[in-house]
């Protein structure tokens, strides 16, 4: 199974999970979240990134489209994640450009097709996260059974709250016909010390176990 490992904010430890074969680190690019990579590096830095395996990922809330585009060039990102409010029109703009990976906030009573209907021909993939107050994470999971018995016909990265002890939970829900569409697992405050700062053994035992799946 793949594996992103969200806000990230040091060169150090990015470099680290790319050793441990992770395939996609993110950075938020959104002011208001404690992990905003900004407070931690600057462009330059994050665009010298480069490993074997891993992948810049740019995570954005309802951004300008001119915002998203230049750091992407001014970072070397590989994906565009679009966290926000952003329309299908949006989302084609950017698409255009780079891949874009639309998320959803998901409450238990969602009709999760008919949320992602109008992405379909647009987004490269989706992610699935736990609605919340705000926009970004929660630490918290959504209930996966949700997403059972359906045929999303869209990679798509699992998120929200996902733990060191949710091994077994991720390998029987690979098991269901829906994950013929799961991407990644991704990963981000469950395995912090301090916002953006991650637990590296943490994580190195879970990454083992996680690509055994």
């Amino acid at each position: 199974m793949r594996i992103k490992v969200c806000g990230m904010t040091s060169t150090e430890q990015v470099l680290q999970l790319d050793e441990m074969g992770v395939e996609f680190a993110g950075f938020i690019f959104y002011p208001k979240s404690p992990r905003y990579v900004h407070k931690f590096m600057p462009q330059a830095e994050i665009k010298k990134i480069k490993g074997k395996h891993i992948n810049k990922v740019g995570v954005f809330v309802n951004a300008t489209v001119e915002e998203v585009l230049q750091a992407v060039d001014e970072c070397g990102l590989y994906l565009v994640q679009l966290h926000g409010d952003e329309t299908p029109k949006y989302c084609e703009k950017i698409a255009n450009y780079v891949g874009v990976v639309k998320a959803f906030r998901l409450r238990e009573e969602d009709n999760v097709l008919w949320k992602v209907k109008d992405y379909m021909d647009i987004a490269d993939m989706f992610l699935f996260d736990t609605e919340g107050a705000g926009y970004g994470g929660t630490g918290k999971q959504f209930d996966w059974n949700i997403l059972r018995g359906l045929n999303i016909g869209k990679p798509f990265f699992l998120s929200g709250g996902i733990g060191p002890n949710d091994v077994d939970k991720l390998k029987e829900f690979s098991g269901e016909p829906v994950s013929k569409d799961l991407f990644s697992a991704d990963v981000n405050s469950k395995f912090e010390i301090a916002p953006g700062i991650k637990d590296m053994d943490m994580l190195r035992s879970f990454i083992q176990s996680v690509k055994q799946i």
